[in-house]
C-alpha cells in the first residue's frame, strides 16, 4: 500500500471517528436539554397547581384561577409535543371541567384563617411564587400588559392583607384577655400594615376602620371594663370580618388606577 494512500485512510478513520463523537455528544447534549425542559415544564405545572389548591380560597378571583388553569394548559400543550409518560390527556380532562366549574362559580373553595404567623408565612411564600409566576407569564408574552398588571397589584395587595389578618387575630385574642393595651398596638401595627396599600379603596377604608378602633379602646385604657363593654367592641369585630372576609372586598377593588 503506497504511504499516500495509507495516509488517505487514516485521515478518513480519524474523520468518521471526529463525526461520530460529535454525533454522540450532540445527541446527548439534546437528551439534556429535553430532559431539562420537561422538568421546567412539569415544575410550572406543579406551581400552577399548587398555588389554585394552596392559596386561601377568599383569596383567589375567578381571574386569577383562569390565569393558573391557563399555565397548566400550556405546560400540558408543551409536554404532549415531548412525548412523556406524563398523564397529559388525563390533565387536560380535568383542567376542562375545572374551567367550566369556575366560570359558573361552582369550584370548591376552601377558607383559611391567618391565625398563626406560621400560616401568615406560608400564604405570603405563596404570593410571591404566585407573583413571580404572573411576572415570567407577562414576559413571554401569554398575559398582556394590563391583567398582568392588575393582577400583580391585587397580589401585593394580598400579601399586606395576610400579615393584617393575622394582626387583627392577634387583636381579638388580646380583647379576648382583656389585654387593652396589647391589642391597640397590634392595630396600629395592622393599620400601617394595610397603609403599604395606599392606592386601594378597600385598603384605605380598612385603615380609617383600624384608626376607628384604637380611638374607641384607647378611651378604655385607664377605666374599668366591663363584659358589656368588649361585647360591644367583637361585634363591631365581626362588622371588619362581613368587610375583608367576603366577596365584596374584592369586587369594590379598583386595580386600574
Amino acid at each position: 500500500m503506497k504511504p499516500s494512500t495509507l495516509v488517505l485512510l487514516l485521515i478518513a478513520v480519524v474523520a468518521i471517528a471526529i463525526t461520530v463523537v460529535t454525533i454522540s455528544h450532540l445527541r446527548e447534549k439534546a437528551r439534556i436539554q429535553r430532559v431539562r425542559h420537561i422538568a421546567m415544564l412539569e415544575k410550572n405545572y406543579k406551581l400552577a397547581n399548587q398555588l389554585l389548591s394552596e392559596l386561601p380560597g377568599q383569596y383567589l378571583t375567578s381571574d386569577l384561577k383562569l390565569i393558573l388553569i391557563k399555565q397548566m394548559e400550556h405546560s400540558c400543550n408543551s409536554l404532549a409535543t415531548l412525548n412523556t409518560a406524563l398523564p397529559i390527556d388525563q390533565r387536560r380532562d380535568e383542567l376542562v371541567l375545572l374551567k367550566q366549574q369556575i366560570r359558573d362559580g361552582a369550584d370548591k373553595t376552601v377558607q383559611i384563617l391567618i391565625d398563626l404567623p406560621q400560616k401568615a408565612t406560608a400564604v405570603k411564600d405563596l404570593l410571591q411564587g404566585l407573583f413571580a409566576l404572573l411576572e415570567a407569564m407577562h414576559k413571554a408574552g401569554r398575559l398582556d400588559a394590563a391583567t398582568a398588571q392588575k393582577n400583580l397589584k391585587y397580589v401585593l395587595f394580598l400579601v399586606h392583607k395576610t400579615q393584617t389578618d393575622l394582626l387583627v387575630f392577634q387583636a381579638r385574642d388580646c380583647m379576648r384577655q382583656n389585654e387593652i393595651r396589647k391589642a391597640i398596638h397590634a392595630y396600629h401595627l395592622a393599620s400601617t400594615e394595610m397603609g403599604k396599600s395606599a392606592d386601594n379603596p378597600v385598603a384605605i377604608e380598612a385603615v380609617k376602620n383600624f384608626r376607628t378602633r384604637i380611638k374607641e379602646l384607647e378611651a378604655l385604657t385607664g377605666t374599668e371594663t366591663d363584659s358589656a363593654s368588649l361585647e360591644a367592641h367583637r361585634k363591631k369585630d365581626e362588622e371588619w370580618d362581613t368587610l375583608l372576609e367576603n366577596d365584596n372586598w374584592k369586587k369594590k377593588t379598583n386595580y386600574d388606577d
